[in-house]
C-alpha cells in the first residue's frame, strides 16, 4: 500500500453503526483477523482471541446478554452480521510477569490488534464500531469464554448499506494535541510556538 492510500484510508475511516443485510464472508473475517493475528505485543506475548459472532441466534443471545439495560445505547450492534469479540488470555501473561511487569500491557495489545483489523476491514470495504460499553461478564457467559480469559471489547463489523456513508465527525486540531519537549509547548511553525499554554 503507498503513502497515499494509506493516508487516504485512514482520513476516511468511520464509525458504522448502520449495515447491510450482506453477510460477511469467511475469507473475509480470516483477512481482518489475519491482520490483527500479526499485530506487535509486549514480550510477544500474543494474548489477543477472536469470536466471530455471525450465525442469527448467536448475535441475538450475545445482543440480549450484554445491550440490555444500561447498555441499551449500543444496541445497534445487534444489527451487524458480525460481532468479533476480541478478548485477552491472561492466563500466559501471569505466567511471565517477571517479563511483563505491568500486567495491563494486554489492553495496550489488545488495542493495537484491534486497529489493524479495523484498518484491514476498512481496505476490504468493511465499516466497523468498538464497542467498550457493554456487559462484560454476561459476554463472557454467552460466549463461553473461559476464566482468565477477559472480553476487552466487541467490534461490530458489517457492509455500509448502499449509497449511504457515516458522516465525518470532528477532530481536535494538531496544535491543540502535539507539543514540543513539555507539555502545552508548541511545535515550531505553529501559533503560539513557543509559548506555554495551560488547560485540560
Amino acid at each position: 500500500m503507498s503513502a497515499e492510500a494509506l493516508s487516504t484510508l485512514l482520513l476516511s475511516r468511520r464509525s458504522l453503526r448502520r449495515y447491510a443485510e450482506r453477510p460477511v464472508e469467511d475469507e473475509v473475517v480470516r483477512a481482518i483477523v489475519e491482520a490483527a493475528r500479526v499485530a506487535p505485543s509486549a514480550s510477544n506475548g500474543q494474548p489477543c482471541r477472536w469470536v466471530a459472532v455471525r450465525a442469527p441466534a448467536a448475535r441475538a443471545a450475545l445482543a440480549a446478554a450484554c445491550f440490555s439495560g444500561i447498555f441499551a445505547a449500543t444496541r445497534f450492534a445487534a444489527r451487524a452480521p458480525l460481532i468479533l469479540a476480541l478478548c485477552a488470555d491472561r492466563r500466559g501473561a501471569l505466567r511471565a510477569a517477571h517479563a511483563i511487569k505491568d500486567s495491563a500491557m494486554y489492553q495496550l495489545d489488545c488495542g493495537i490488534a484491534g486497529e489493524h483489523l479495523v484498518l484491514r476491514a476498512a481496505e476490504l470495504g468493511l465499516g466497523t464500531c468498538w464497542i467498550g460499553w457493554f456487559n462484560r461478564r454476561a459476554a463472557r457467559r454467552s460466549l463461553g469464554v473461559p476464566r482468565g480469559v477477559e472480553v476487552v471489547s466487541l467490534i461490530a463489523a458489517g457492509y455500509p448499506p448502499e449509497g449511504w456513508a457515516p458522516p465525518a465527525r470532528p477532530r481536535l486540531a494538531l496544535p491543540s494535541i502535539l507539543w514540543a519537549d513539555r507539555w502545552g509547548r508548541g511545535m515550531p511553525g505553529d501559533e503560539g510556538d513557543g509559548q506555554v499554554r495551560t488547560g485540560g
